[in-house]
């Protein structure tokens, strides 16, 4: 078998950023390099039964070798890269046996991975640590799920021996920009229950998420020359400062954590005329959710009465907790705590700060939670990935598969 870490590298070494402008899909024809590369590895395998749409989604299965009826289960993982960070060029470092010191990344710009700022690089003290050069992302979200599948893929195919029942695979593109599975055909998927390889750090399985939604705030003011402003003027910027500060501090992304929601400002930009403000609400909880919308109503109502109606929201709902979803379904929850804890691993169950590509899929019929696949500090120049943890997430899927096959 070709090692895992010599799959990442090549997947990583694709430039697959997604774009959230874009009106296609996939949104960036880049991405599709790598999927029709991930097509020609699984056919290479001995995979017939593998195919990329025109929609970007690769999706294979692995026939049943075990002469009864196996629930059908499914592995997900997306190949776009966050837009977030740059993508291209991406140039991994490895640092075998770390010795639990700041790490290197960039001479030129003194930039160091520092367990001060990052303690958990403790955790894994002796371990291969892949990183970037400290000028672009690592690509790990979620080119370490893609290795994991696909190096599970290819143990069963190179070990006949291992009984399993029916294994779907399927690599998704744009779950970066919301978009990963708008087109995704539950139903020719053909699994009974999946997982999306898409997690951080060792051990975790989640299967709650956020209920999102996204507000989108236009404010029309009226520009005067500002020595004859007096009474005229409507600044546009001042409005939307006055809005933003009428949120609650204690609200924002930065001050919360755990089931915690957040409304988070993700973009402001304009000028005494005009002003636009991008806003993502999210809360695990869905009647906070609701508070939190009927909040940025009011908010925004209030300054149409000041302003003379100068304001336009436009807010919709993105995803929803999926754990209303898992519940009736907890086996599939138990079968990865199962697997995870005789992988040698402790489980870590706990909310995603986030969403994923399965918290649609649930809400769809396919119960779907989320398994690490190893990396830290996603979407940034400081993400990192250990070896070892990737390539324990390759060791779950194999487990998870052998749980349903007794």
């Amino acid at each position: 078998m070709e090692k895992i870490l010599d799959k990442f590298l090549r997947y990583v070494s694709f430039d697959t950023a997604s774009d959230p402008e874009s009106e296609t899909q996939p949104s960036t024809a880049k991405q599709l390099a790598l999927l029709e590369i991930l097509l020609g590895e699984l056919r290479g395998m001995g995979i017939t039964q593998a195919h990329l749409d025109s929609y970007g989604y690769v999706m294979a299965s692995i026939p049943s070798n075990i002469d009864r009826d196996v629930p059908a289960v499914g592995f997900i993982a997306h190949v776009d890269t966050s837009p977030d960070a740059p993508g291209k060029n991406i140039r991994p470092q490895i640092f075998l046996d770390y010795d639990g010191k700041p790490i290197l990344l960039n001479k030129d710009k003194e930039l160091y991975l520092s367990p001060d700022e990052f303690p958990e690089l403790l955790s894994y003290k002796g371990q291969t640590i892949i990183t970037t050069d400290g000028t672009t992302l690592l690509g790990a979200d979620d080119k370490a799920g893609v290795a994991a599948i696909m190096s599970a893929a290819e143990y069963l195919m190179e070990h006949p021996e291992v009984k399993h029942g029916p294994v779907m695979i399927a690599f998704t593109p744009d779950e970066e920009i919301g978009r990963g599975v708008a087109k995704f055909d539950v139903e020719k998927f053909g699994a009974q229950y999946a997982y999306t390889i898409d997690g951080g750090q060792i051990g975790e399985m989640e299967y709650e998420n956020f209920n999102a939604a996204m507000a989108r705030i236009h404010v029309q003011g009226r520009n005067i020359h500002p020595g004859y402003a007096k009474n005229k003027m409507i600044n546009a910027l001042i409005i939307a400062t006055e809005l933003n500060n009428m949120l609650p501090v204690g609200q924002r992304p930065e001050f919360t954590d755990h089931y915690e929601g957040f409304f988070h400002i993700t973009s402001i930009r304009g000028s005494v005329e005009e002003a636009e403000m991008n806003y993502i609400i999210r809360d695990h909880d869905p009647e906070k959710f609701e508070q939190k919308k009927k909040l940025m109503q009011e908010i925004t109502g209030f300054l149409n009465l000041k302003y003379n109606n100068c304001i336009t929201l436009e807010m919709k709902d993105q995803y929803y907790n999926m754990r209303k979803q898992i519940e009736p379904h907890m086996h599939v929850v138990e079968k990865a705590v199962k697997a995870i804890r005789d992988a040698g691993i402790t489980p870590r169950v706990h909310p995603i700060r986030g969403g994923t590509d399965g918290a649609q899929l649930s809400y769809r019929g396919l119960p779907c939670p989320n398994i690490f696949a190893g990396g830290h500090n996603f979407h940034g120049k400081m993400e990192y990935l250990p070896l070892e943890s990737m390539e324990k997430a390759s060791e779950v899927i194999l487990r998870i598969i052998a749980e349903y096959a007794e």
